[in-house]
């Protein structure tokens, strides 16, 4: 039974020696949170930009072509598609990631700008009623009683 589990269980890819590098290289510009990702969904496109590092990465997902640039070199090759999606698998993981980040810190604001609202809008109305209440009792004391 066993056998049968581990026979459809997908074997892990082993890369080459220069796809373990480039991937290495990719993985560690995702990390780094200087590095834009910017994304050309139609087009197919994909690129990762780190000005401190002076390095970018362009993935042509349609050609499965990576293109790594430096101040020095523009090195473009293609790659298996295999290997190439899952590259892309980790820029996009790291792209929702930060989406996540920017949603909740929005999502904070809103609901911090929203409690702020809310104690200015109870304090506003405690205000009014005070007044309304001295208004009340000056109006009483002004007031002759007809007996």
């Amino acid at each position: 039974m066993f056998f049968v589990f581990n026979f459809f269980k997908r074997k892990p890819r082993v890369y080459s020696k220069i796809e373990n590098h480039i991937y290495g290289i990719i993985t560690e510009l995702l990390k780094v949170s200087s590095t834009d990702i910017n994304v050309d969904e139609l087009g197919g496109k994909y690129y990762l930009s780190n000005e401190e590092q002076h390095f970018k990465v362009t993935i042509l997902s349609n050609d499965y072509v990576i293109r790594l640039t430096n101040t020095r070199d523009s090195v473009a090759e293609k790659y298996d598609k295999t290997f190439v999606e899952d590259v892309l698998k980790a820029v996009k993981e790291e792209k929702h990631r930060r989406m996540e980040l920017v949603y909740d810190s929005i999502n904070n604001s809103i609901e911090k700008m929203a409690e702020r609202l809310h104690n200015t809008l109870i304090e506003s109305n405690e205000q009014e009623s005070q007044k309304v209440r001295r208004l009340e009792t000056k109006d009483i004391k002004n007031k002759k009683v007809n007996y």
